[in-house]
């Protein structure tokens, strides 16, 4: 149940062979975010749970299930920007009652980011989902 923007990173993870070009293509993914203005990097939007310094600002339009979720995030870490940024393109734009369906783990397996991301980088990642999640629940309603 993944995104087209999703499923086009699903399909280039594909195509690269090799790890080190995954990696590669995610700090690039990273890169080409817009970084999140220094105004946004406060405690309200910083995600707990990280190695490095994450931010996720939510961008809710509508309000109840079926409210959209848009969210913009930032990190001081090159590679968690690009894990920002393959999060967005897993659940930007889905109704906050499809967000609550999607199978993250599932999902993100298909890329084989946790045979590659170091035990903190992980536990970031899943830090960044239940944000994600806790802020679709909480507008669902």
């Amino acid at each position: 149940m993944a995104t087209e923007a999703f499923e086009e990173i699903a399909d280039t993870f594909e195509f690269l062979d090799d790890w080190e070009d995954r990696y590669r293509h995610v700090i690039d993914m990273g890169k080409a975010m817009d970084p999140l203005e220094e105004a946004f990097r406060v405690p309200a939007t910083k995600v707990e749970g990280c190695a490095s310094q994450v931010w996720i600002l939510p961008e809710i339009k509508g309000e109840g299930p079926d409210a959209i979720l848009r969210f913009r995030g930032d990190s001081d870490a090159m590679i968690v920007r690009g894990l920002i940024a393959v999060l967005h393109a897993l659940y930007s734009g889905l109704p906050v009652k499809e967000v609550l369906k999607v199978d993250a783990g599932g999902e993100l397996a298909r890329l084989g980011l946790h045979d590659h991301l170091s035990a903190q980088r992980s536990n970031g990642l899943r830090a960044m989902v239940e944000r994600i999640r806790l802020l679709a629940a909480e507008t669902a309603g």
